[in-house]
């Protein structure tokens, strides 16, 4: 049986892909911790500030995310997430879509769950 914390992190996976895809800055806001290090697939650190404003100006839009092989791992107070996702979108006006595989760390902080660590791998 899965504890209560894998359940509420595989719920917050949800509501990040939802995000995304929607560019619901309030609610990536609340999912995001303010210290996020996201390390994306070129490389470059991206905070929550940057990657909240690639969706609110419309830089990135991501129109389909599937996920597979979630892998929900705890480690005492936080969890670990490993998952991939078929990517359909643009950037800055240009086709971005890809396979990609992404790690990330969820804390309980202030009484939410929040991504305080984040990292993309694009699958060739």
């Amino acid at each position: 049986m899965k504890s209560k914390l894998v359940q509420e992190v595989i719920n917050a996976e949800k509501r990040l892909k939802a995000s995304m895809v929607s560019s619901n800055v309030e609610a990536l806001g609340e999912l995001l911790a303010d210290d996020l290090v996201f390390i994306n697939h070129l490389g470059h650190r991206v905070s929550k500030k940057d990657d909240i404003a690639l969706h609110q100006s419309g830089l990135l839009s991501i129109t389909s995310m599937e996920l597979s092989d979630l892998q929900v791992e705890p480690h005492g107070h936080c969890v670990f997430v490993y998952v991939n996702a078929q990517i359909s979108g643009t950037y800055d006006g240009a086709d971005a879509n890809g396979r990609f595989v992404f790690s990330r760390v969820w804390l309980e902080k202030e009484g939410k769950l929040q991504v305080v660590s984040a990292h993309s791998t694009m699958l060739l």
